[in-house]
């Protein structure tokens, strides 16, 4: 089974039972489908909040994690972050917990223009410099996924490439030649406040394509910069990486070969959900994006 299969699904129906049911100033719900990801299900509500459901168990905890430093994180950061106003409990027709948030204005990175890319550059350097900075909060865990673990982590990466290679989605040569000649490390961080998950689907950008937010923080934990960073290799070009690293501040040769290695990992993952999804402009910019990771520094 794929990684993104869901246990549960709540349909439209559901969600606005479930919303109307424990938020009754909200109604008249009106809702529609904004998406759904690996872990949730998410629904635009009265054009002013976004609803997560989570579709597997792995999940509650991260959104119990949103729940709590999200509030605190919105007042710290220069970009825009959901701020959780609704906290739904688990019921005998939805056995899960439940957040609303106000909405994050924009849409999320689809088409990008090179000149557009480079706007993103110093907003995202501030953006990460600042979340890097925070202390971090009571009850942030450290990574228990071991998203660095390259030796754990290389076997995976191999397979993922093998299956983009069956389905004709991408040349796998160089991917290939790269997992074999991974960069080995020892050493990984554990004492930064990351997003954990910052890569193209989880970054808002507004109507001229000028990034003003972020989304998804279940993953946020205590660990290496290095996950986050991996967003660095998918969306900048080397001339580009390098005017971000001036403007973020000092960042080691081990930690950027970690970072890239993050941004394949992910690539490769958002690639093949893409096609799974029959999601063709995912596909592009993840191939676009295996593409940019590919491409060494200058």
């Amino acid at each position: 089974m794929a990684i993104w299969n869901p246990e549960y699904i709540v349909t439209q129906e559901l969600a606005k039972r479930l919303i109307e049911e424990q938020f009754q100033e909200l109604i008249p719900v009106k809702l529609s489908l904004l998406g759904e990801g690996f872990d949730n299900t998410v629904y635009l509500v009265n054009n002013m909040y976004v609803f997560r459901f989570p579709r597997r168990g792995i999940a509650i905890p991260l959104l119990q994690t949103e729940g709590e430093v999200l509030p605190f994180l919105a007042e710290q950061l220069p970009l825009a972050v959901p701020e959780p106003v609704y906290y739904g409990t688990e019921t005998e027709q939805y056995p899960y917990p439940f957040l609303g948030y106000k909405l994050v204005k924009g849409h999320a990175i689809m088409q990008l223009s090179s000149k557009q890319r480079k706007k993103m550059v110093e907003p995202l350097a501030l953006f990460l410099r600042t979340l890097h900075d925070v202390p971090v909060p009571d009850g942030v865990t450290f990574d228990e996924r071991d998203r660095l673990h390259i030796e754990k982590r290389r076997p995976m990466l191999q397979d993922y490439i093998e299956r983009i290679a069956s389905l004709n989605l991408y040349d796998v040569t160089f991917l290939r030649e790269y997992a074999i000649n991974i960069p080995h490390c020892e050493h990984i961080a554990r004492e930064t406040l990351v997003h954990g998950d910052l890569h193209i689907r989880n970054m808002i950008v507004d109507t001229e394509g000028n990034l003003s937010g972020v989304i998804d923080w279940g993953d946020m934990h205590q660990g290496d910069r290095s996950v986050d960073l991996a967003a660095i290799y998918t969306l900048f070009e080397p001339e580009d990486r390098r005017v971000f690293f001036d403007i973020y501040g000092t960042v080691q040769y081990h930690e950027r070969e970690l970072a890239r290695f993050r941004a394949i990992f992910t690539n490769a993952v958002l690639l093949l959900y893409g096609y799974d999804k029959s999601d063709e402009a995912l596909v592009k910019l993840a191939q676009n994006s295996l593409y940019l990771a590919l491409t060494n520094d200058v």
